[in-house]
């Protein structure tokens, strides 16, 4: 599929000209499963999908790639309904549901545009490796939590995996990176503390948004979610944080986030 050509201001809500670029790259969700083949955070990510997602259920992986995540959920019992704005990744999904039987629907929708799945619809929803934070500003990113709330069951249960902003201090740049978004960002309507843009898998700005704590936190209570569990990842992301409570903003990478409609 050819890159559909359109300027900046015709992007889709949240979706930066990385994401655009990112989403529409064939090489990018056919050398993903490979890229990522020795990366043990999937075996923490598993775990804790296993453990929340108890009980057999339809469950809605929002940026679901290549279904690194859902695959093995929907194999343990679950059924899937896949969810991303690039083709490319759904093609592998379906072709994984097609080759082993799996009962998993696949979606096309821009996350911060998922009116087409109704209320109520799914019994647990996630949204890993870091997707929240590739949707551009707070307002869209609310509005996918806004979503994943809504098309929950009462009581169903969302798992979120995001980056820390603080952790930030430990790279070499980072101090100084942290220091300019800090002061530059209230002084632009067009970046927010958190906003990062770097090359990525050959593409020469992909954009991150990275969070602070009381941030996520304030975004996922606004849309009505209640938080039950905070799992802190190592610098590796890789297990949970050993001694959680020494200097935790400094060495968390990330969190893996439970909450519930």
């Amino acid at each position: 599929m050819t890159k559909p050509d359109r300027p900046t201001w015709q992007l889709p809500p949240g979706v930066s000209r990385g994401l655009w670029d990112y989403v529409h790259t064939p090489h990018i969700a056919d050398d993903y499963d490979d890229y990522f083949a020795f990366n043990s955070l999937f075996e923490t990510d598993g775990a804790i999908l296993r453990r929340q997602f108890d009980r057999p259920g339809l469950v809605a992986d929002l940026g679901c790639g290549t279904g690194r995540a859902l695959v093995p959920l929907v194999k343990a019992g679950h059924r899937g309904l896949a969810i991303d704005l690039s083709d490319h990744m759904l093609r592998i999904v379906q072709g994984k549901a097609d080759d082993e039987d799996l009962p998993i629907d696949c979606v096309r929708a821009n996350l911060v545009e998922m009116d087409a799945i109704a209320d109520g619809a799914v019994d647990y929803a996630m949204c890993m490796f870091s997707t929240l934070g590739m949707i551009r500003g707070r307002a869209n990113r609310r509005k996918v939590l806004y979503h994943a709330r809504r098309i929950l069951k009462p009581g169903g249960r969302f798992v979120l995996h995001v980056h820390n902003y603080w952790f930030n201090l430990r790279d070499p740049e980072g101090p100084w990176w942290v220091i300019g978004n800090v002061l530059s960002a209230p002084l632009r309507r067009d970046v927010e503390v958190g906003d990062r843009w770097f090359p990525y898998r050959g593409l020469p700005s992909m954009f991150l948004h990275v969070f602070r704590w009381r941030e996520l936190a304030a975004d996922l209570r606004s849309v009505g979610f209640k938080i039950t569990e905070r799992v802190a990842l190592d610098a590796a992301r890789r297990k949970p944080l050993d001694r959680p409570w020494l200097l935790p903003m400094l060495r968390t990478n990330g969190w893996i986030v439970t909450s519930v409609a």
